[in-house]
């Protein structure tokens, strides 16, 4: 049987903190589509729930969570780390940050030290013009009781909704935790993937933190250049530390912003030839000097970008070894919009043998995650930078 895939690929870690999922979190790599297989027969399963029903003490869960754990059981038995199931509403907020807005109030969702949910607005975000504020404990969502052990993807979910909507929104404001309604209204709102700054100890040195590799990331690195140059930056830091992927037609895009003429990546899907995927002309930002910080959390298409600018030696590598993932995932969209995640290609960099399992990419200036410097990597990048002159 013959299915039409309307595919977008999509690079993915597994390295997805719950703080950053409602604020703009590092993911990976889409594609989307409907299956309508025909009907499976599984008599084993039916079996096992019949004896289930029949004889288990504790009642069953609905039919929707039996069906998801079946899929996530399949899925567990292929044995792929990075081939897996999303639910609903993760599966919505994480495409939503990789193209780069969505529907809400414009505040991120994060724990605080006391294991309460918090928020902070983003600048000129309808929760900001509301006033909402930094640390607001989140009490309330409409008629929602916000408590410790709920997950975050439905606290989100909560607060999203139709634009031009409002929602109500309670909030405990420190120090007495006196409470607060907000009734705000929903609007469309851009997600930045990309935040910079001079660096505080010489302002020609820019610092361009990517969070994700998005739809719109390389504009915006060539805006935040653009206005770092404005303000005297003449060399640049890319922070890759803790991105977990994104986009990998994005990647590609932010390594060609740096790179001259050349290879950027070999690409194999499944039964596939190999394609070579190159620089064809020398990018906008390809004489700017350029150092990027990477670690534990730097992986997928964010390694495209750091491995690619190191081979063709356009830029040092200062901090840690990256995570090491060269997989393709594409995502298929389910019927009720969860979604399965499949491996189905690799990426490697010309002539490396990159990566093995466990292996990521090695900096040319390690940093001892202990170094008691302040801003060690940064330090590292002055002293390459400017001890010379």
């Amino acid at each position: 049987m013959k299915f039409n895939f309307n595919i977008k690929e999509f690079l993915i870690s597994t390295l997805i903190s719950t703080g950053l999922i409602a604020g703009g979190f590092a993911l990976g790599y889409y594609a989307h589509a409907n299956t309508h297989p025909p009907e499976l027969e599984l008599p084993l399963l039916s079996q096992a729930k019949v004896i289930l029903e029949n004889h288990a003490l504790y009642d069953l869960p609905d039919e929707r969570a039996l069906e998801y754990g079946m899929i996530r059981g399949m899925l567990d038995a292929y044995g792929d780390p990075h081939t897996y199931f999303v639910e609903p509403v993760e599966h919505e907020l994480q495409y939503d940050s990789l193209e780069g807005s969505y529907g809400g109030i414009g505040s991120s969702i994060q724990r605080d030290g006391d294991n309460f949910f918090v928020l902070y607005p983003f600048q000129d975000s309808p929760a900001q013009q509301a006033g909402i504020m930094d640390g607001d404990r989140l009490v309330k969502v409409d008629d929602l009781i916000i408590t410790a052990d709920m997950d975050v993807h439905a606290i989100a979910s909560a607060i999203r909704g139709p634009e031009g909507e409002k929602v109500a929104v309670t909030v405990a404001r420190a120090p007495d935790f006196e409470e607060f309604e907000f009734n705000i209204k929903r609007q469309s709102f851009n997600l930045p993937s990309v935040t910079w700054h001079a660096a505080a100890e010489n302002s020609r040195l820019g610092v361009i933190e990517v969070n994700l590799i998005g739809a719109n990331t390389p504009a915006e690195i060539e805006n935040a250049f653009s206005d770092l140059s404005a303000k005297g930056a003449d060399h640049l830091v890319l922070d890759l530390r803790g991105n977990g992927g994104g986009y990998l037609d994005s990647g590609i895009e932010i390594a060609r912003l740096f790179l001259k003429k050349g290879v950027v990546i070999h690409r194999q899907y499944k039964g596939k030839a190999v394609e070579v995927i190159e620089a064809q002309k020398d990018g906008p930002l390809s004489n700017i000097p350029l150092v990027i910080l990477i670690d534990q959390g730097t992986a997928s298409a964010s390694e495209i970008i750091a491995g690619s600018l190191q081979s063709q030696g356009r830029a040092l590598l200062i901090g840690s070894d990256s995570y090491g993932k060269n997989s393709i995932q594409l995502v298929f969209d389910l019927d009720d919009g969860s979604s399965i995640r499949v491996t189905n290609a690799e990426w490697w960099i010309p002539g490396w043998d990159f990566p093995k399992p466990g292996q990521g990419l090695y900096p040319d200036f390690p940093v001892d995650p202990n170094d008691e410097r302040p801003n060690p990597l940064i330090a590292t990048a002055l002293i390459i930078f400017f001890e010379a002159e």
